[in-house]
């Protein structure tokens, strides 16, 4: 193309790129000058390509072609200049490797790059593009990688909105479940303070209706023996004996009195009211030592609602969790420990070949050096064994399986130990210079030993030990 483009820029005569185009009336282009010294040999002003006779001795310049010329050159200088070598204007045919930089036959036997390695600048261009194609590959992969993690950052950002939306779910179950019991709580007091009520006032209401009878039967009595005192002397006498009968008829009774415990028993209703609603709502809520991570949990693991217990599902995996274990099947305690006492139990139901024990909070999820921070004991294929960082795994000897595991740390004495809740039977006990804090946690095995995603149930209940 752009041997084309120098062709059709190119003067016929002197067969180079045309300086001052002139145009003749049959529309050939010819440099200004050539064209005048071609007419100097000839008797008429003819064209020296198809001799047709100008009438013009001043042919016009064509600016267009001009234009055209100047950028073609222009251009040409451009693209030349970076392959003629500015000092001696020869043409790049070598590389020096020690000053890495491309070089002409003249620059090779200078002084500037005597005792110096040369290539040729073909095999220079393919070695410097092989590098760069690593180079460039690396930054490929790199690229690869960050538009992967985009990629799961993007998938996490949605698994956050998803978690919200089902941890407020469950927060509203849970406020719910205490609601009702308060309702329900306010609703039995508020019942028994109205039973109360009905019957202190049902008795109000029958010693009331005694004392209106006694006062109407007193109030006739008062009346009549009055009305005989009004009579005259002669009646009065007549009726006198009457009269007393009448009022003796009426013995004098004991004084009125209030009804004792006529009154709401405030003190019984409100007495420590808020205390013994939540010392009944202890027995409807339990305390969990340790809380299961579910961030730490791969799919197959699912936690319940209150984050204590799990079971072992397979199921798809949804999301690409930096935080989980990738060689492990194993859910990992919220909170870790790195002085005092702790202790917790778990149970284990209709649960064979599982792990159970502490992890270092340095603990890296790599296959090669998961293990590397894990105090644990295992049971699996019948065999219960003890297993810690740097030593070998170690037989124990348990006579009857135990349906829990209670595990005890007491980190500044540096001991963790097992026993079986139910008989008090001690299982292990390790014993280590504990440096970092300490996070319990649970795994299941399959069959031969390996913590192998399947299709297997595990359920596992913590408890707080005792």
């Amino acid at each position: 193309m752009a041997h084309q483009s120098e062709k059709n820029l190119s003067c016929s005569i002197c067969l180079d790129i045309f300086k001052e185009p002139v145009v003749l009336s049959c529309s050939h282009n010819f440099c200004k000058d050539c064209l005048k010294n071609w007419w100097r040999t000839k008797q008429t002003h003819e064209c020296p390509i198809c001799e047709q006779i100008s009438l013009q001795s001043e042919p016009p310049v064509s600016l267009v072609l001009k234009n055209l010329c100047e950028v073609f050159l222009l251009e040409r200088n451009q693209r030349d200049s970076g392959t003629i070598c500015s000092l001696h204007s020869e043409k790049l045919k070598l590389f020096c490797l020690d000053h890495q930089q491309p070089v002409c036959v003249v620059c090779q036997e200078s002084k500037m790059h005597n005792n110096h390695r040369f290539r040729p600048i073909n095999e220079a261009a393919q070695d410097h593009k092989e590098k760069l194609h690593k180079s460039l590959k690396t930054l490929q992969e790199k690229l690869k990688l960050f538009e992967q993690v985009k990629g799961n950052c993007d998938q996490m950002t949605e698994h956050i909105k998803v978690q919200a939306r089902h941890t407020v779910r469950l927060i509203k179950e849970q406020f719910k479940k205490l609601h009702q019991f308060l309702q329900e709580e306010e609703e039995a007091r508020i019942s028994a303070l109205r039973d109360e009520e009905e019957q202190k006032g049902q008795m109000m209401k029958e010693k009331i209706e005694a004392l209106s009878r006694e006062i109407a039967a007193l109030s006739d009595t008062i009346r009549a023996t009055e009305e005989e005192l009004r009579a005259e002397d002669v009646s009065f006498l007549q009726n006198y004996k009457a009269a007393v009968e009448r009022v003796q008829q009426r013995p004098l009774l004991d004084d009125p009195q209030l009804p004792s415990g006529a009154l709401i028993d405030e003190a019984k209703h409100l007495g420590n009211l808020t205390f013994n609603i939540w010392n009944k709502m202890k027995k409807m809520v339990s305390y969990t030592p340790v809380i299961l991570d579910p961030n730490s949990a791969p799919p197959e693991l699912i936690l319940t609602k209150d984050l204590s217990s799990m079971r072992r599902e397979e199921r798809e995996k949804l999301l690409e969790n930096t935080q989980t274990f990738d060689h492990y099947c194993i859910c990992v305690g919220t909170e870790g420990f790195n002085s005092g006492t702790q202790s917790w139990n778990l149970k284990l139901k209709d649960s064979t070949n599982w792990v159970v024990g502490v992890l270092a909070e340095s603990t890296q999820t790599e296959e090669d050096n998961a293990q590397s921070g894990l105090w644990r004991i295992a049971f699996c294929n019948d065999v219960y064994t003890a297993c810690s960082p740097n030593g070998p795994n170690t037989v124990l000897s348990v006579k009857k399986q135990p349906q829990w595991i209670r595990v005890h740390l007491d980190w500044n004495k540096g001991e963790l130990s097992f026993f079986d809740p139910d008989t008090d039977t001690h299982i292990h006990t390790f014993r280590h210079t504990f440096t970092e804090k300490l996070f319990p946690y649970v795994t299941k095995l399959n069959e031969h030993g390996k913590q192998k995603r399947q299709s297997l149930k595990m359920k596992m209940k913590i408890s707080q030990g005792t």
